[in-house]
């Protein structure tokens, strides 16, 4: 299973929201290199970075960022975040992504979304589906809509996709655990190569979503709060 801790990007700068929320974001390093290279030192191989700035706006505005922890570390990083446009995905991968998470688009412009699936590939393209109470949500979180999160992923995966981020908007920021139930159910009827996001809160948490068969786990806030060591997931790496 893939061991993804996850670096949030407002202004430049390393932080973390709770349940989506901007107004709740608490900034735990100023410099994000500085907190990629204690990952890539302490033996972690994946970086998941999004740029909660574009999530907002309508195209990537933190692809700086994207371009010194590529170049200056040797993580795989998957970039979200503003990937709206072919300028904007060209950029990310430009700058260093390995692979790009596509939510909104996915949700608003499956054409498009399918049209990127096919020129770049579905191990580059991962499916972004972020929900609450079980139906997606876009634009930063902000905007819901009526797409059921297991039809959303089941449709992309009958057309090529491999990948899936899921999060339950809900379980993010909380440090209550993630949504167990959701993720079983999504295996159950997906083959999607899943990766759990939100809420994760303890080393046992992680197990658990690998023993249910999870392909990755995204962790966020029990990093930067303390609640799991970086070298107690360097031994699942």
């Amino acid at each position: 299973m893939r061991i993804i801790p996850a670096i949030d990007i407002i202004g430049g700068k390393c932080v973390r929201l709770t349940k989506g929320d901007y107004s709740t974001q608490k900034i735990y390093n100023e410099n994000p290199l500085e907190m990629a290279q204690i990952f890539e030192d302490s033996g972690i191989q994946f970086l998941h970075l999004v740029d909660l700035d574009g999530a907002k706006s309508q195209q990537i505005v933190n692809y700086k960022t994207l371009e010194i922890l590529a170049s200056k570390t040797k993580l795989n990083i998957d970039f979200g975040g503003g990937i709206k446009s072919e300028n904007d995905i060209k950029t990310a991968f430009e700058f260093g992504a390995k692979q790009i998470t596509v939510g909104s688009i996915a949700a608003q412009n499956p054409d498009l979304m399918m049209k990127w699936i096919t020129e770049y590939g579905s191990e580059k393209i991962i499916l972004g589906a972020d929900c609450k109470n079980r139906m997606i949500a876009t634009n930063g979180w902000l905007e819901n809509s009526d797409l059921d999160v297991i039809s959303f992923i089941k449709n992309y995966e009958n057309n090529g996709i491999k990948y899936g981020i899921v999060t339950d908007i809900d379980k993010d920021g909380m440090l209550s655990g993630p949504a167990f139930e959701l993720y079983e159910d999504i295996l159950k009827t997906t083959e999607i190569n899943l990766i759990a996001s939100g809420g994760i809160t303890t080393i046992e948490d992680v197990k658990k979503l690998e023993k249910i068969g999870c392909g990755g786990a995204i962790i966020g806030k029990a990093i930067y709060e303390g609640t799991i060591e970086l070298k107690e997931l360097a031994k699942l790496c």
